[in-house]
């Protein structure tokens, strides 16, 4: 099977296009893959890329290493890094617009994308690394890893998304729980909780993984792609609000190709083939 390198511009993120999944690979394991202004920037760009990307069925984003992404490179924060002399001071309104746009172009964007997200956690996932896999549609995770929300380890409040994605997947008791004690999830918790869709065992997890993504990525990508603004907007708005969206995307995929080899695929008995 042919795999497609793709250029990220830099060696802390990787991306290729392996049976038609998009796979961005965070690649800092020495700092367990931990955010920062060289990876960050890369990964908003790929994400994007790879969502114009018609070889691009749905985008699995993991870590190299032994764990997903420990957040933010603790190392650059506050008294621990110097300021520039020439450069300077901001604002708070400063420094909240600029947040605020970095986490709409992150985890907004893979939250919105077109295509289905999907983060693979070959280890541990915490602080914004936790918000970047809750902002993808699905999570599927080694044997071996844990998630833990951490901001109050380091004295803060927490970002990307925690405290609106974690609600929304396992409650919002739970949620506080999380997020007020930073207790650690284990995978098969995980899973209980809904954190994670799958857990697959830490020998084969990587093969396993990009196996449940390309199942996904050679579905009807424009049928799910609908699927995912129908289900984003509907645990916001009024059932008719719903039934009108969900109608106009019915209409819309009817006439399509995958529609049509779907349905003869279904008269000939055989299985569909969207792609290639």
């Amino acid at each position: 099977m042919t795999v497609v390198n793709i250029d990220t511009g830099t060696d802390e993120l990787l991306c290729r296009i392996e049976n038609r999944v998009g796979v961005i690979t965070l690649n800092k394991p020495h700092k367990k893959n931990a955010l920062g202004d060289i990876l960050t920037p890369a990964l908003r760009r790929t994400v994007v890329l790879l969502e114009e990307d018609d070889r691009v069925g749905c985008v699995m984003i993991t870590g190299a290493g032994d764990a997903f992404c420990s957040g933010g490179d603790v190392s650059g924060m506050g008294g621990n890094r110097k300021a520039d002399p020439d450069e300077p001071a901001r604002s708070k309104k400063d420094a909240i617009a600029e947040l605020t746009h970095k986490q709409v172009t992150l985890t907004a964007r893979i939250h919105e994308l077109g295509k289905i997200t999907i983060a693979a956690l070959p280890g541990a996932a915490a602080g914004a690394g936790l918000s970047i896999a809750l902002s993808c549609d699905l999570r599927v995770a080694s044997s071996n890893a844990f998630v833990t929300t951490a901001f109050r380890n380091i004295g803060l409040s927490g970002d990307y998304g925690s405290s609106w994605f974690l609600p929304r997947l396992i409650g919002l008791a739970k949620a506080k729980e999380l997020l007020y004690t930073a207790d650690r999830v284990g995978a098969e918790e995980g899973l209980r909780l809904g954190i994670f869709n799958k857990v697959f065992e830490q020998e084969t997890f990587r093969a396993d993984a990009l196996a449940y993504a390309a199942a996904i990525a050679n579905g009807p990508t424009n049928a799910l792609g609908r699927m995912k603004i129908n289900l984003n907007r509907g645990v916001n708005q009024s059932l008719r609000d719903s039934l009108q969206l969900e109608a106009e995307h019915l209409v819309a995929g009817m006439g399509e190709a995958e529609a049509k080899e779907a349905i003869s695929a279904f008269t000939q008995k055989r299985p569909p083939v969207f792609h290639g």
